[in-house]
Formats: C-alpha cells, structure tokens, sequence
C-alpha cells in the first residue's frame, strides 16, 4: 500500500466536499483489496440528518460498483478556509459502523494532516468489539 498516495487521493477528494454550514471539508480514499481507490467528500444538507460524511461517501460509490473487500481508508479534514487546528480527523462513529461492516478488525485507518504526518490505527483500535456481520443471528 503507498500510503502517500492514499493521503493525496483525499486531499483530493476534500476539495469537493459541499460544507456551508460546518465550514469543515472532509476526504476520504478508500483502498480495496483489488487495488482501486474510490474517494468521497462530506456533503451536507440545510436538514443536517441527511449530511454525508467523507468515509461513507466512498464506501458507498465502492459498494454500489460491486466492491465489498478493503484493505485501508485515508481521512483527512480541516476548515474550509484552510486553516488548520493542528488535530487529525477521526472517521465518525457512524462511519466506523460502516466501514466494520465490509472490513473488519484490521482494516487500516490512516488519519492525516499531511502525506507525512499521520496517524495509524486500525478499525479494531478504533471501534473496539466492534458490531459486525458476523454478530447477526441468522
């Protein structure tokens, strides 16, 4: 995996992000097993609940090509006007939820100021006993 060029497919994919009233842009890229990366941007509504964040976003234009393995998601967030509070942006609970769904426990989760200074965790470090697939009663 070059995490570098996962990082930079979320810079990317943050200068799309439509945040009017958080004024905080979110990207995300999401590697999967097969080696494509689908990006995503957070996307808000005047209604708030039907916001989207960033890692969804990309999981669900991955998910709806028919991809369902994952191997790694970069996040990267900041104000719209490019300031920076020196923190790095952490996937939502919600998000998490979601992402456990297709990936797992050692899906890696890669949060980033730069495509130098980043954070690694994985989704078990950050979602611990985690809710899964395999947790439904069949």
């Amino acid at each position: 995996m070059d995490k570098k060029a996962l990082i930079r497919a979320a810079f990317a994919a943050q200068k799309f992000a439509y945040a009017p009233y958080s004024n905080f842009k979110v990207g995300a890229a999401l590697l999967a097993i097969n080696g494509s990366v689908y990006t995503g941007c957070n996307i808000e509504s005047a209604a708030f609940s039907p916001t989207n964040c960033a890692g969804r976003t990309a999981l669900f234009k991955a998910v709806s090509e028919g991809v369902h393995t994952f191997e790694a998601i970069a996040i990267v967030g900041g104000k719209a006007d490019g300031t920076e509070d020196g923190k790095v942006t952490a996937p939502c609970g919600v998000c998490r939820q979601m992402l456990y769904e297709f990936a797992g426990d050692d899906f890696i989760v890669l949060m980033a100021k730069s495509e130098t200074d980043f954070v690694e965790k994985t989704l078990g470090e950050l979602f611990p006993l985690g809710f899964g697939p395999d947790k439904v009663l069949k």
